[in-house]
């Protein structure tokens, strides 16, 4: 007794009251949930700026090329490449990167995407539990059941009876000799951790020093080749671009050359992020939120926390919260048709949705809001209290049917399905096809008509049940936003293809390429021919159709 300390010998009962609380407050509050609260309806950010550097050319002027070097520590990349393999984990890289001649020390890069690094190989093996595990090293598709081949351009360039106009068999979309072309530009992508070069990184300028930005960016994304972007990723270029010059809102562009160590120079594509500052260019006062690859848009209650996999809040956090998102979801879940039709406009932004979802229409984007990547943000105006739907990751545009209608919906691969997006009986996605980024494939997918688990709604909600957003289904199929949308479609198709908003884009493009270091003329020729023929098939599809004519 007289080894306990003096002060616990004399408050002992005390002690041993103060303990018997807790285990009745754990016993008794254990099972109340309990939902994070903001402390204030403010409409500033509390993020702070504390070092924003200037650089000598503005990165995202896409007119000229660009020079991005990164320098790290190689046992520190074989850590994270560790981590990746082992537990799935993406963790930060600390490295030294120089932009246009201004070196920027310590900053973060990590390996972005889930599907886009499905095929990663290192040292000649595929990561165990990867998309293309079983198969060849690299390859990153998608077997039919009995190891048949999935529909597409078959072995040796032979092409299927119903492949899609605009794409021919044998183009290379994939970048290299290990490219395989497919319907609507699908091509595998070999991606290999002895490559840096080539991988897909995720830049962060405050990963490891706070506070600082360059050129008010706190992220930037180097984009990679295959997903029908061929080696230059020139489709979501394009469409970049395109959306610029009509007037809608998107991510700017521009393309670099990219020395990792002392690897070989590559020309990428670099993406700007959407963080605060692509919050800043939408409007004065708002909040941005990133819909999530594991989002449904369904009603799951009250507690912020069960939409977790659905949204990630972007700007504003600590002033603002998630509750304007799930009232959407709510609404346009649980609202009558009637209700719908007349009270839409309470809600979003009417003239916007109608012009979203027009133009993915027009640059054939499968995986948009209701792909299953679900490649969207949502941007809610405080003054307005009204949403608006932001396009995000458009490396699967201008790669599918050219003769797709503007009550079409597209499907992975090319080719199109009556709007709703049902796919036939029996279908299947086309060879070596990569899921989209940010997607993870759920165990055990099978194709629609096929058993996984979820039951039959699958059939109705895009590819394998793995797409689909209801706010997007009931904007479509009600008449009262019909003219709205078909209004919105003609004004675009103007700018975009009748007014040669895409093909000046891609000739503009074609200007800068060759003066980038590492650009490889070769594939990036068969890129640029493969996506002027297709625009220029969508320009004169849809100049008949009887939405552009009024006919």
């Amino acid at each position: 007794m007289h080894r306990v300390p003096v002060r616990v010998r004399h408050y002992w009962k005390l002690l041993a009251t103060c303990a018997a609380f807790v285990v009745i407050c754990a016993l008794v509050f254990s099972t109340v949930r309990v939902a994070p609260l903001v402390t204030s309806s403010s409409d500033q950010t509390t993020d702070r700026v504390t070092q924003d550097i200037a650089g000598t050319t503005d990165l995202f002027d896409a007119s000229v090329a660009h020079e991005i070097t990164l320098t790290y520590r190689e046992e520190d990349y074989q850590e994270i490449l560790d981590d990746y393999w082992d537990d799935d984990e993406k963790n930060w890289l600390e490295a030294d990167l120089t932009i246009d001649g201004t070196t920027i020390p310590s900053v973060g890069i990590r390996l972005k995407g889930n599907s886009t690094l499905s095929g990663l190989t290192r040292n000649g093996e595929a990561r165990p539990g990867g998309i293309g595990r079983g198969g060849p090293p690299g390859g990153g598709q998608m077997a039919r059941p009995g190891g048949a081949q999935a529909g597409g351009a078959q072995p040796g360039g032979a092409q299927r009876r119903d492949a899609q106009p605009g794409v021919q068999p044998g183009d290379a979309q994939g970048g290299g000799p290990q490219a395989g072309g497919g319907p609507g530009g699908f091509g595998r992508s070999s991606l290999k951790a002895e490559e840096p070069e080539n991988l897909p990184w995720l830049i962060r300028f405050d990963e490891f020093v706070e506070g600082r930005r360059y050129q008010g960016h706190r992220e930037l994304a180097l984009r990679v080749s295959g997903m029908g972007g061929g080696s230059t990723v020139l489709n979501e270029a394009v469409a970049l671009g395109t959306l610029a010059a009509a007037g809608q809102s998107a991510q700017r562009y521009a393309y670099s050359s990219f020395t990792v160590n002392d690897r070989p120079t590559t020309a990428r594509l670099v993406v700007e992020h959407p963080d605060e500052g692509f919050a800043d260019t939408l409007g004065d006062s708002g909040v941005l939120y990133k819909s999530l690859a594991t989002g449904q848009f369904t009603d799951q209650g009250d507690d912020p926390t069960d939409y977790a996999d659905d949204f990630k809040q972007i700007t504003m956090k600590g002033s603002q919260d998630l509750q304007p998102v799930i009232n959407l979801i709510r609404w346009v879940n649980t609202s009558s048709d009637a209700d719908f039709d007349a009270h839409l406009a309470d809600h979003v932004d009417v003239a916007s949705v109608a012009r979203y979802l027009a133009t993915q229409n027009l640059l054939l984007n499968f995986d948009d809001m209701s792909g299953p990547g679900r490649n969207y943000y949502l941007w809610y105006d405080l003054e307005t209290k009204k949403f608006s739907v932001v396009g995000w990751d458009y490396n699967l545009t201008l790669s599918g049917d050219a003769t797709q209608g503007p009550h079409d919906a597209g499907r992975m691969g090319g080719g199109r399905f009556p709007q709703g997006g049902t796919p036939p009986e029996g279908f299947q996605p086309p060879e070596g096809m990569q899921l989209p980024e940010g997607f993870p494939p759920p165990e055990g997918m099978q194709p629609p008509g096929g058993d996984n688990g979820v039951g039959e709604q699958d059939r109705t909600r895009g590819f394998g049940g793995m797409g689909g957003n209801k706010l997007k289904e009931r904007f479509l199929a009600s008449a009262a936003f019909k003219t709205v949308y078909e209004d919105a479609y003609r004004e675009l198709y103007q700018k975009i293809y009748a007014k040669n908003g895409a093909k000046n884009t891609l000739d503009s493009i074609t200007k800068v390429l060759p003066t980038v270091d590492g650009y490889n003329a070769q594939t990036a020729g068969a890129d640029v021919e493969r996506l002027r023929t297709l625009i220029q098939q969508r320009t004169d599809h849809l100049a008949t159709d009887t939405v552009i004519t009024g006919r």
